[in-house]
């Protein structure tokens, strides 16, 4: 397989970056900022090329992309927590950057284009949980909005153009790697918190409910998905499972084996009240299932960061 990677230098991308090469595939890196997490050894393998690039250059993206097979896109410049206030930015980075890279992935004949969207926040406030594909779509923050609007692009150009394509709507992945000094991603700002022994900050009571996947999972689900020749096109991708902020920190508390002190703030207006994601469809068309519980994610993720 010739792989494009669009985003590989961060945190889901360099493992997949990983988990390509080692099953024999060619990958192509592309990403603003390079080598960014990829692996020295990653780097050395002879079937790995990287590409600085930025979205926004068009003729860019064709030239990096001519000869490839299969694009994974990952990349995106804002976060959910950040979006609503400079709308306007979301857009021109994610929805015209992508909008480029579907426009360079038919002129030089890409096989498939695999969109990473975000299962937390394109369905917005659910009506029923565990939330299905078909699952009305009315996301509360901008980040989501682009999202889904990225995806509705992508299956316009399967329309139009005849673009083979998949969505994949992912739950919160979290593991090895995760920046811990980022705002996104609530397991990493958790634990970096807890082994500074400063106090978890929860946004509401803690009653919140969220869909987290470890990442070597979200890995296995988007080599199924390369490999995937039925008629599907959306794929929800999550743990099925459902753990509240409160049940979060006592898997820490309990991985670190002390208690943990919690500062509770004043709940978001973007933040839903629960997200769990149905992965039956996943699990039925593509045969793949996630392996790793919470619990022993959370338990792996710690010995990652002691450096074990």
């Amino acid at each position: 397989m010739k792989a494009v990677v669009v985003g590989a230098s961060g945190f889901i991308g360099s493992h997949l970056v990983d988990a390509l090469l080692a099953q024999g595939s060619q990958v192509r890196a592309l990403s603003r900022h390079l080598p960014g997490l990829i692996t020295p050894k990653a780097q050395d393998h002879p079937g790995l090329v990287l590409h600085p690039l930025d979205m926004a250059d068009r003729l860019g993206l064709e030239k990096a992309l001519v000869g490839s097979e299969i694009i994974f896109h990952l990349a995106s410049g804002s976060l959910p927590q950040s979006s609503n206030r400079n709308p306007r930015e979301d857009i021109n980075i994610n929805v015209l950057g992508a909008l480029n890279l579907l426009e360079a992935s038919l002129e030089v004949g890409i096989q498939k284009f695999v969109f990473v969207s975000s299962g937390g926040t394109v369905y917005g406030i659910p009506k029923q949980v565990p939330i299905a594909e078909n699952h009305p779509t009315d996301p509360i923050c901008s980040y989501g909005i682009t999202k889904l609007a990225i995806e509705k692009y992508v299956s316009l150009y399967r329309h139009l153009y005849g673009l083979n394509s998949t969505v994949v709507r992912l739950a919160n992945p979290y593991g090895e790697r995760q920046r811990l000094d980022s705002c996104q991603g609530v397991v990493p700002v958790f634990l970096n918190r807890a082994l500074r022994s400063e106090p978890l900050e929860i946004w509401g009571d803690g009653s919140t409910i969220r869909d987290f996947l470890y990442i070597t999972d979200v890995v296995q689900a988007l080599l199924a998905i390369s490999h995937y020749k039925g008629p599907e096109n959306l794929f929800n991708v999550g743990s099925g499972i459902g753990l509240s902020l409160c049940e979060l920190v006592k898997l820490i508390e309990n991985e670190l084996g002390r208690p943990l002190q919690v500062s509770y703030q004043q709940s978001r207006t973007f933040d839903v009240p629960t997200n769990v994601l149905s992965i039956k469809r996943a699990r039925n068309c593509l045969g793949w299932s996630p392996k790793v519980c919470a619990n022993d994610g959370i338990h792996r993720f710690h010995q990652s960061i002691l450096g074990h």
